[in-house]
């Protein structure tokens, strides 16, 4: 199970949660309409992981970035990292960390929870060496890709920025952000509703979703409405996305003051918010979270897929959550790793080899950053 398992992580890193690699992970399936599609070969290969794991801090890649978000794993393992505030992306190296600037994303205006946010890597970048990021201006949050040619000099190294979707609601709070490209081949988005509740329920606004479209910004093949690229409504503020080794969809959602949420996504279903927070409110309009948290233990960001299970990175819970998986359910109850000892926790992304790169958040104006702030952590799972 082990190898079938870092087969299926070293998938997920190159094209799914960590942003895309040459070929794309799912470009074989992308002609399946309304999404990815779970494959027969890996189904009957993975089981349930075990109800107890282990998250081990094995090294540290890098620190002193400032308010790091967006993360997606290059070709050669190496790392993309936005940073929210300052606009700007910077490669660090998988072999030493050594960080090098690409460059300053045009357009980007930082405020709250506004800024450069989530990064792609596209599945054609052994063609085309396009990077997508999710980033908020003075009037929306969009998706715009630009070509990295890392031959020029430092910080001269991103092409101007080509709109591949915007009108996507911005505010002070909840702009959602994380973007990847699913194995399908097509980009993914978890936006928020900017504070206004109403968004997540009104099917014709961006906000509150999680969007799909081709590379290029159209609604993709097989989605709910052949004219949009609305995938899923009824959210809070998404900002982790994810595929398990059957290919299917989880996202990480951000309640208000009672539950967080782990969901399973379907295309044209409703997760409930503003109607309902959590589990057990016995509407069959509304989907309910596999799995749910106290606000307080978790604020969830960015997830990832390793081992048979769901990692997830918290924010004001300041924990790692492992979410072992049986199919569609949770296999066990979720485990909390590194309560504390980093501070607040923004994204985690599949190593490669079966790992995960976590990265802090403590200089986003909410944590006590200390020394080195913020890092990219080396983790051991299983």
């Amino acid at each position: 199970m082990t190898s079938v398992l870092a087969a299926a992580s070293l998938l997920l890193a190159a094209g799914c949660s960590s942003g895309g690699a040459p070929g794309g992970a799912g470009s074989a399936a992308a002609s399946s309409p309304g999404g990815p599609r779970p494959s027969a070969s890996v189904s009957a290969s993975v089981s349930a992981p075990p109800a107890k794991g282990s998250a081990t801090v094995t090294g540290t890649l890098t620190t002193d970035l400032t308010s790091p978000w967006g993360v997606a794993a290059l070709p050669d393992g190496d790392l993309l990292v936005s940073s929210r505030d300052t606009g700007k992306i910077f490669r660090v190296a998988a072999d030493g960390g050594r960080k090098t600037e690409l460059g300053t994303v045009p357009g980007v205006a930082p405020g709250g929870e506004g800024g450069l946010l989530g990064l792609a890597v596209a599945p054609s970048y052994g063609r085309d060496h396009q990077v997508y990021a999710y980033f908020t201006t003075e009037s929306d949050n969009r998706v715009a890709r630009m070509r990295y040619d890392e031959k020029k000099l430092a910080g001269q190294q991103l092409g101007a920025p080509d709109t591949v979707l915007n009108g996507i609601p911005k505010g002070q709070v909840h702009n959602g952000g994380r973007i990847a490209f699913g194995p399908d081949g097509m980009l993914y988005a978890g936006t928020g509703e900017t504070g206004d509740t109403g968004l997540a329920q009104d099917r014709k606004s961006l906000g509150g979703k999680i969007l799909r479209m081709t590379p290029d910004g159209a609604p993709a093949q097989g989605n709910p409405d052949a004219g949009s690229v609305v995938y899923s409504y009824g959210h809070r503020n998404v900002q982790g996305l994810a595929w398990d080794a059957e290919r299917r969809l989880w996202a990480a959602e951000f309640g208000q003051n009672t539950w967080d949420e782990l969901n399973l996504i379907e295309p044209g279903r409703n997760y409930g918010w503003p109607e309902v927070e959590g589990k057990g409110r016995g509407d069959a309009r509304f989907v309910d979270p596999v799995a749910q948290w106290a606000t307080a233990d978790a604020s969830p960001s960015g997830i990832a897929y390793a081992e048979g299970s769901i990692w997830m990175a918290g924010l004001r819970g300041e924990r790692l959550w492992r979410i072992p998986l049986a199919g569609r359910e949770t296999s066990a109850p979720p485990q909390a790793f590194l309560q504390g000892e980093h501070g607040r926790l923004r994204t985690v992304v599949p190593a490669g080899d079966g790992g995960l790169w976590l990265v802090t958040s403590n200089t986003d104006g909410r944590g006590e950053p200390k020394k080195g702030d913020d890092r990219i952590l080396r983790l051991k799972v299983s």
